[in-house]
């Protein structure tokens, strides 16, 4: 297979643009790759599980008749990590990369060519983000 058609089907890291919730215990995290693609995710520590279940805990015991109990319901991609330093997401991001599970774990938040209104909003929302309110981190 000529070299430029494995460009074609390799995804390559260019930039990682990482923004910590206010807990600082879990970061939003957008890759953007060589070929202007970016994808996000959400990278957490265990802190951060064990501040779901006590949030859990403390709204089911605030429901009538309801016992309160300890869970997390993660709805969107999350990547958990021991610690939320860059050179750490780095690594675990060239890891998901080479282990060829990278678009599986991360949401894909720019299209080729928008279907509708709504994916557009969505590429221009990420555009703005990544240009106007992330600090670059990598």
């Amino acid at each position: 297979m000529p070299a430029e058609a494995i460009d074609k089907i390799m995804i390559v890291p260019d930039e990682v643009f990482c923004e910590p919730l206010e807990d600082g215990d879990a970061c939003d995290v957008l890759v953007r790759m060589e070929d202007g693609t970016v994808y996000t995710a959400l990278f957490a520590t265990v802190a951060y599980i064990h501040r779901q279940l006590q949030l859990t805990w403390m709204v089911t015991g605030s429901i009538p008749e309801t016992p309160p109990v300890r869970y997390a319901v993660l709805d969107t991609p999350h990547i958990i990590v021991e610690q939320l330093q860059l050179e750490i997401i780095e690594d675990t991001i060239d890891n998901l990369v080479a282990q060829d599970v990278f678009e599986s774990l991360f949401t894909r938040v720019t299209h080729d060519e928008p279907a509708d209104t709504k994916q557009f909003a969505t590429q221009e929302i990420a555009q703005a983000v990544i240009d106007e309110v992330l600090v670059l981190s990598g």
